[in-house]
C-alpha cells in the first residue's frame, strides 16, 4: 500500500473541513427557514448538523455568520461572471449582463426564502446593508482588471460604486413586486431605466453654471 504524501493528508483535511461547514451551514438554514431565526439556538443547529457546540464555533462566530456566508460566495460568484464577458465589450454592457447572470444563478427558491427571512428579521436585516460594501469592493476589482489605464481604473470604481447603490434599489422593488415574475426580465428593465437615469442626471448635471 502506498504511504499517503503530506500534501494528500492536507487535502483530504480541508476537504473535510470544508464538508463539515457545508453541513452546518445547510442545517442552519433549513432551520432558520422551519422555525424562525431567534428562536432557533447554536445548540440546536449543532445537533441538527451532528457536530458539537464548539465545532460549530470553530468555523462561525455567531448565527448571523451562517446566515451571510453565501454572500461571500455570490461576491466570488460576480467576479467571475463579469470576468467572463468579452474584453472588447462596452463595460455597462458586461456590468449589467455579468451582474444579472450572477443574481439569476444565485436566485434559487431556497435563497428567495432567504432573503425574505432577512428582510423580516430586525438583527439580520440591519447586517444585510454591509454586504453592500462587499459587492462594491469586489465589483470594483473586477472592472478595474478590465481597464487599461490609471484615469479609466478611477472611472471603474465610480461605476462601481454607482451599480452597487442601483442594485439597493433594484433589491427593494423586486422585493415588492408580485410573486411568479421573471428576475431576469426584472433586472434587465431595471438596468435599461437606470442608464437612462443616469444620461438624464447627466445632462442637468451639464447645464449647471458656476454661481
Amino acid at each position: 500500500m502506498t504511504k499517503a504524501t503530506g500534501r494528500e493528508t492536507e487535502g483530504r483535511r480541508e476537504r473535510k473541513r470544508r464538508q463539515t461547514r457545508e453541513r452546518i451551514e445547510q442545517a442552519a438554514i433549513s432551520l432558520f427557514l422551519e422555525r424562525g431565526f431567534d428562536v432557533t439556538t447554536v445548540e440546536d443547529i449543532a445537533e441538527r448538523a451532528d457536530v458539537s457546540k464548539r465545532s460549530f464555533f470553530d468555523y462561525f462566530p455567531s448565527k448571523e455568520d451562517v446566515v451571510f456566508a453565501w454572500q461571500d460566495g455570490f461576491a466570488e460568484h460576480l467576479m467571475r461572471a463579469i470576468a467572463s464577458r468579452p474584453l472588447d465589450e462596452p463595460v455597462v454592457k458586461a456590468v449589467q449582463y455579468g451582474l444579472t447572470s450572477a443574481i439569476v444563478s444565485a436566485a434559487d427558491e431556497r435563497a428567495l426564502r432567504l432573503g425574505e427571512l432577512i428582510r423580516r428579521t430586525p438583527v439580520l436585516n440591519a447586517r444585510d446593508q454591509f454586504k453592500y460594501a462587499k459587492l462594491e469592493a469586489k465589483l470594483t476589482e473586477a472592472l478595474k482588471a478590465r481597464s487599461r489605464s490609471e484615469k479609466e481604473s478611477e472611472r471603474m470604481r465610480l461605476l462601481a460604486a454607482v451599480v452597487i447603490g442601483a442594485l439597493r434599489v433594484a433589491s427593494e422593488r423586486w422585493a415588492a413586486q408580485p410573486p411568479g415574475g421573471s428576475l431576469e426580465t426584472f433586472a434587465h428593465r431595471f438596468f435599461a431605466d437606470f442608464w437612462k437615469t443616469l444620461i438624464d442626471f447627466g445632462n442637468e448635471g451639464l447645464q449647471i453654471r458656476p454661481d
